[in-house]
């Protein structure tokens, strides 16, 4: 499990490193800021067919000192997503919403 965990660290950090210009996020309904950065993607699993998907909100501060925070849901089949969307990503949805507003308190 160490190595598995070593190995999706790896490899955030290659894609955090230089993110494909295809996996920019350039406008989403409810989000009108996202000057941020936001990159959607996939990460292929060497010697295999699978990938896994991120999401990366980049610093809305100093990316040079900021933190990279790699995030996963405990599970198993429990999302990611829902932590982004809910609890830490640049905009949340709250419980009995329907819509998308600023997390003033967001990771990045």
């Amino acid at each position: 499990m160490l190595k598995v965990l070593a190995l999706l660290g790896l490899s955030a950090t290659t894609a955090l490193a230089a993110f494909p210009k295809a996996d920019l996020v350039t406008s989403l309904d409810q989000m009108p800021d996202l000057s941020f950065g936001l990159y959607s993607g996939f990460v292929s699993i060497d010697n295999t067919e699978k990938q896994l998907h991120y999401i990366a909100a980049l610093s809305s501060g100093d990316w040079t000192v900021d933190p990279v925070i790699v995030w996963f849901n405990g599970g198993p089949g429990c999302s990611s997503l829902l932590g982004w969307a809910q609890e830490h990503g640049p905009y949340v949805m709250d419980d009995n919403t329907t819509s998308f507003a600023k997390n003033r308190f967001a990771w990045n």
